[in-house]
């Protein structure tokens, strides 16, 4: 009898789910459910533009929808598929994406008096209200405690788990008072299906906890008391009512309870895997492995590879916590804060209607037109910070920049010059790991981007000088959660599940070298502006740089 694992990958704007059969990795099932709360599923707050929160019943709302939906799929695309073959549930998120939760689990954005209140909500990941919560964090660490900022690359971000837990106490005491504990969103799905909220004893992820919460064996786990205490005496407080243990994912959370498995259609008792952060579980499904980097390009976008135990800290990752990623192994963690976000915005904003009326029609328009580009021949160049800095900076208080523009500069140049630009800050972070002994000998890339984007691959190639493999499912997340599911389920080994499961398309890009060269002056410039402009210390010159890319495009244009 054939078995199945359903895997729950819950975006930025959306969540979706994946059957998958565990023999071969046939998709049998797959639904999105747009979150209707906010802008694309974002609470917002038009007076200050870092704010981004969620409504905590979209995730609910959505788990119903997307499970019944791709059973209802999955009975049409095999007659012999069954629900009562399900061997696990496994459930990846966005993060750190941090609840405020009452003293039964319940997310205060749903309680009464709370519903309006955005304070009240989900804190989503990319909300960078806590930038000067986050300093201060890293301030103090860096004085009383380096081995926390250690693991987490040597800064501690706004988008992380205390910086928003510390910002919210500063900006709302009574919400932070109602708040009885926080909860990642990757460890309440879980909990919510296998009925135990209880804040104190639901299981932890030790992703989350490791790679946002400084939560480390080394130091007993969780932040200490006294360290807590100096950044503000309710946090020492609030650390009792936290966790002292974290699971990697290959352990069971719980079992899906009576409740649920009435709402969604599925036996009682079906194993719930602990859940892990969305690009974590991506790099499971892409086949990550030393060596391997696992790219998850979206409107973010996020790096993981592992390492053995006994890899040096590397500073401006961010971070490297113990199977966080592989059970046994170093997963690392790097990204980028904005990647198809920043193309997005191009076309929404800027890109002329002659390019297309509809947004598909813009980008394939770009796409089109540049294709035959040689590298540095718009002579632009880009910084890649339109929403900060993420890696290896670590500083959300950096903008983007469009250098080398004339009245002849067109969209697609700029689009290219974009995409030029996020391929450089990846070079950047391979760079940084390599520098302290971490090997990257190919990339494997996931997400709509790579599957689409043919012209963006090859550049990330050219700039990157590596060989880039495109993971064949689109749904690299869901199947990395689907096969961990399998794996704390006791169904098989999860290096079993790799070998009969991933594949990748066809299409390897390789760099080209007439290519690579150009764009190794390019890097070259781009490496003077991201100093220039994101390190403290910097000395050196920047006037040589417009005239060297006027240079570069002028031999282009020759050549």
């Amino acid at each position: 009898m054939p078995s199945y694992a359903i895997g729950l990958d819950y975006g930025t704007n959306s969540c979706r789910s994946l059957i998958v059969d565990l023999s071969d990795g046939r998709e049998l099932g797959s639904v999105v459910f747009p979150y209707p709360s906010g802008d694309q599923g974002i609470l917002t707050d038009p007076s200050n533009p870092n704010v981004a929160r969620q409504n905590p019943q979209d995730y609910l709302d959505g788990c119903e929808t997307i499970i019944r939906g791709a059973i209802e799929q999955a009975a049409e695309a095999d007659p012999s598929f069954s629900p009562s073959a399900i061997v696990g549930i496994g459930i990846d998120t966005t993060g750190s994406t941090v609840i405020p939760v009452d003293q039964s689990g319940t997310p205060l954005g749903l309680t009464d008096g709370n519903k309006k209140n955005l304070n009240a909500q989900v804190w989503l990941w990319k909300d960078h209200t806590a930038h000067a919560e986050a300093a201060q964090i890293t301030e103090l660490a860096a004085k009383h405690h380096p081995e926390y900022l250690a693991k987490c690359g040597g800064v501690y971000s706004s988008e992380w788990w205390w910086s928003k837990i510390l910002h919210l106490k500063n900006i709302d005491p009574e919400v932070f008072a109602a708040a009885y504990s926080f909860v990642e969103h990757c460890d309440w799905i879980p909990a919510v299906l296998s009925g135990n909220t209880d804040p104190h004893t639901l299981k932890r992820s030790i992703c989350a906890a490791g790679h946002k919460a400084i939560f480390n064996h080394d130091w007993g786990g969780l932040p200490s008391a006294d360290f807590l205490a100096k950044l503000d005496p309710a946090l020492a407080s609030l650390r009792d009512r936290l966790y002292t243990v974290a699971h990697p994912s290959d352990t069971p959370a719980g079992t899906l309870c009576s409740e649920w498995a009435e709402k969604l259609g599925l036996p009682e008792g079906i194993t719930i895997a602990v859940g892990a952060f969305d690009c974590h579980m991506g790099a499971v499904g892409a086949g990550v492995k030393r060596g391997t980097l696992v790219k998850v390009l979206g409107t973010s976008t996020c790096d993981i590879t592992v390492a053995d135990s006994d890899v040096a800290d590397v500073p401006g990752l961010c971070g490297q916590v113990p199977s966080s990623v592989v059970p046994g192994k170093v997963g690392i963690e790097a990204g980028q804060s904005a990647v198809g976000d920043i193309f997005l915005w191009l076309a929404n904003n800027l890109v002329p209607d002659s390019y297309g009326q509809e947004l598909g029609e813009k980008f394939a328009s770009m796409e089109q037109q540049m294709r035959d580009q040689k590298p540095g021949s718009s002579g632009l160049l880009a910084l890649d910070w339109n929403n900060g800095n993420r890696t290896i900076l670590t500083d959300v208080r950096l903008t983007g920049l469009m250098l080398g523009q004339t009245l002849h500069t067109k969209a697609h140049e700029i689009y290219r010059a974009y995409i030029e630009a996020t391929a450089f800050g990846a070079l950047t972070i391979i760079n940084r790991m390599e520098e302290h002994g971490i090997s990257i000998s190919e990339v494997v890339n996931t997400g709509g981007l790579s599957l689409k984007n043919a012209t963006l691959m090859q550049i990330y190639a050219d700039v990157l000088g590596r060989p880039m493999k495109v993971s064949r499912s689109e749904q690299t997340c869901a199947l990395g959660a689907a096969m961990l599911a399998a794996v704390a389920s006791g169904h098989d080994s999860l290096e079993n599940l790799q070998q009969n499961i991933i594949s990748y398309t066809d299409t390897v890009y390789h760099p080209i070298p007439e290519n690579q060269a150009v764009y190794q002056k390019l890097y070259q410039l781009y490496k003077t502006l991201h100093d220039a402009f994101g390190t403290t210390g910097w000395s050196g010159s920047i006037e040589h740089v417009m005239k060297d890319l006027i240079d570069i495009r002028e031999q282009q244009l020759k050549a």
